[in-house]
Parts: structure tokens; sequence; C-alpha cells
């Protein structure tokens, strides 16, 4: 392969033309002739009995460049951005062959999306708010143990004409209209709802406390403007509900026993001093969250770069894919959540752009600062590294290197080493 020249043509695309010469070309062609000639036919021949002359003849000379080029193209295009200097990005290459035939080899001119050139000065002494005094009081103890108190409640139905209020768990049917015809997904029987827990649309839960057991009534609402159903914006709306049960929250008393229960603790005042503890080191963890995201958000201000459509769009398959895996882990498919939400896949591309914009300019802010600071990884420090991957997965490093490759390891490295020196030179005021 043979680098014939490169040139910037556009903000972030260069324009490469490489060159095979006509040995390398031809053997591919061998190559793939051998690989195909037992499932070619031509007339006259048996099925893959055919010599290669009547072939060419047949089908014309170049029946075999295209799956030649194919073989030939992704290492000579790799070869050709190291000797360049350039980094791809997985994006469109546009491609022109320049001359081709078994005599004169292949030459071809690529036009690629390249790693954009990234600036970042003054990294050094970002300025965040110093990280104040943290302090627990009283009544942030109080309100953790009415949080405990509601989650330790006991549900108890409702056994007389005791009506509902807001904070009971009530089961209903309920059957919805608009303009006096059903619309889809309307309609529900045995549905649990908590009431004040704005589970369903502003006004239904406050319509249905009041009400007795065995009662049937209308719910009026109208659907707000943008409503995720297209149809329904804006729309006036009769909910035909009964109401089939009524659970009241019995609160257990917040005493010793109560403590015994929920924790191992065997007083309700050791039990509020770990508390405080806990709510101590919660708060120091958020303001310490908190200092490390302004950081960042700096960081990533001081960061230019035109960044290429395909690095943010690679992005944004990530982070989709990310909250695909986390709906799932919660029991929701994708597919339902797009249906119970009626957004799309563009939607959702569009909602995680920003988040996407702000990783990719991130990710190359890290990578220009180690740029700039040398930083340089050992292998002996690539080695601890899969060994303290494979600890956390429980898998021994040997495994680990099947699925992770070394400069997968090195860079995430380097982009820790880069955060650091970043951190290390904050400033707090």
């Amino acid at each position: 392969m043979d680098l014939k020249s490169s040139n910037k043509v556009d903000v972030n695309r260069w324009e490469l033309e490489i060159s095979i010469s006509a040995e390398e070309f031809s053997k591919e062609v061998d190559k793939v002739y051998n690989r195909q000639k037992n499932k070619i036919t031509v007339p006259g021949f048996r099925k893959g009995k055919a010599p290669r002359t009547f072939i060419e003849k047949y089908y014309g000379e170049q029946i075999f460049y295209e799956d030649a080029i194919n073989a030939l193209y992704p290492d000579a295009l790799e070869e050709a951005a190291q000797k360049a200097g350039i980094e791809l990005v997985d994006d469109h290459i546009d491609f022109e062959v320049v001359k081709m035939s078994k005599q004169d080899g292949l030459d071809f001119k690529v036009k690629v999306t390249v790693m954009p050139e990234v600036s970042v000065e003054n990294y050094k002494g970002i300025e965040v708010k110093k990280i104040g005094t943290v302090r627990v009081t009283k009544d942030d103890i109080e309100k953790e143990l009415v949080k405990l108190q509601e989650r330790n409640a006991r549900l108890v139905t409702v056994e007389d004409d005791t009506p509902a209020e807001i904070g009971d768990m009530v089961n209903i049917d309920f059957e919805g209209s608009v303009d006096g015809k059903l619309f889809e997904g309307g309609s529900a029987k045995d549905t649990n709802l908590e009431l004040g827990k704005k589970q369903f649309i502003d006004n239904f839960e406050e319509q249905i406390s009041g009400h007795k057991i065995g009662d049937e009534f209308d719910v009026n609402v109208t659907f707000p403007e943008n409503y995720h159903v297209k149809e329904l914006c804006g729309k006036k709306a009769v909910f035909k509900t009964k109401l089939n049960q009524i659970k009241k929250k019995e609160l257990p008393e917040i005493n010793d026993d109560f403590v015994k229960d929920i924790s191992e603790f065997d007083t309700l005042k050791d039990f509020k001093e770990d508390l405080k503890n806990k709510l101590s080191e919660s708060k120091k963890k958020k303001l310490k969250d908190d200092s490390e995201n302004e950081m960042i958000d700096k960081f990533i201000e001081l960061v230019k770069v035109d960044i290429p459509e395909a690095l943010i769009k690679t992005k944004v398959k990530e982070l989709i894919r990310d909250f695909e895996y986390r709906l799932q882990s919660q029991g929701l498919s994708f597919k339902d959540y797009m249906k119970f939400t009626g957004t799309n896949e563009e939607k959702l591309s569009d909602t995680f752009r920003p988040q996407a914009v702000n990783h990719v300019k991130f990710d190359l802010g890290l990578k220009k600062v180690a740029e700039l600071e040398n930083i340089q990884i050992s292998d002996e420090r690539i080695e601890k590294e899969y060994e303290k991957v494979a600890e956390q997965y429980k898998m021994k490093p040997e495994k680990i290197k099947k699925f992770i490759m070394p400069n997968d390891i090195k860079s995430s490295i380097v982009r820790a080493d880069a955060l650091e020196i970043i951190r290390k030179n904050r400033v707090e005021k």
C-alpha cells in the first residue's frame, strides 16, 4: 500500500489517495477466484468446471474485482490513516476508483471524517464553590424517620362506609371517553392507585377522594395540551369510575420497638445517632458530587471543538442503549416504554442529543489534556487495571482480555489521569 496524497478538504474531512500495487491486487483477485470458482456457472460447462478465462470472458474481467477491493480496503485505509497522521471517525466514506486492473493495480480516493482538532485552555485553576460544613439538624432526622414510618406502614382494608382520602390506596375500574366515544388505553379494571401520588392526570385522583366503596361516579378531566397522545391533547374526557376497594395506611409508632423491627439497634436514641452519621456522610457526598459536577461543567465550557456528527450519533446510540438496559432492570421493555410515553426513537434521540454533545466534548477535552500533559501509561499499569476489572466482575484477567482490548483499558486510564490533573488544580472559592 502506498499513500500517494493526503489533503484536508473541509472541517474534519480529509481526502486520501491510496495505491495498491499490481502484484498485491492480482494476488487478492486470485484468492477471490479460488473462493468462488466452484459456485460459478457458465453455459456449456458444468457448475464450477469452467476455466477462469471463460468465466472472465463471459462475465467480464472485473467479476472478481469488487470482492478483492472489499478485502484489501480496510487494512489499506487504516495504514494510510496512520501514515497521514489522522484518526478516522466511523462515518460515511466517499469512495472513488482512479484506476483498476491486474496490470496497473488499484488506485482509489476516499474522503473520510477524522477526529476533530481540539483546544483546551486554562484547565488548571478552574474555580468551584468551596465545600461548606455539613450540618444535620433534628428536622433532618425527623424527616427521615417519617419516611421510614411511611415505608413500613401497614395497609388496612376498609370494611365500612369510610370515604377514600388522599394517601389511601384504592382499587378502581374506569372507562374513559372523549365526546362520548371510548378511546384506546382509556379503560381498565382492578387498577390500584395511591391517591396523591399524581400517577394519573391532574385532578383525577382528587375526584376519587370522598367516595365510598361501591360508588360509581364520573371523573371529569382535561388532557394537557402537550399530552403524549396527540389525538387527546387538550381534549375533555369523562371517566366512568367504580371504587372497588379502599386501603388506609396504618403508621407504626416511632419508638424502640419500631427501631428493633427495622434495624440492628435496640433503642431509638442509638438509631437516631446512626441516622445522623449516615445523613452527614450523605450530605458530604452530595457536596463533593456537586463540586465535581461544577468542575466538569466548567471544563466542558473550555473545550473548543467542531464535533463531527458521527461522534454525536454514536454517543446518542450508546446513551439510548444504556437507558434501555435500565428500563429492563426495572422490568419494563423498551418497546412498552415507547408505547406508554407516545415517543419514538427519533424523539428520544433528540432528547439525548444535548447530553451526548457534552459527553463527547468531555472525552475529547480529556484526551487533549492527556496530550498536553504527555501522559504515558506503562504495560504494567494496564495489567493492574485488568486485574482490578477482573476482581470487580469476579473473573480471571485472561477472560476479561477477551472482551476489553488493551487500547480501551489504556484510554480509560488516560482519561482518569487527565481528570485527576484537572481536579488537583481546581481552586475552591
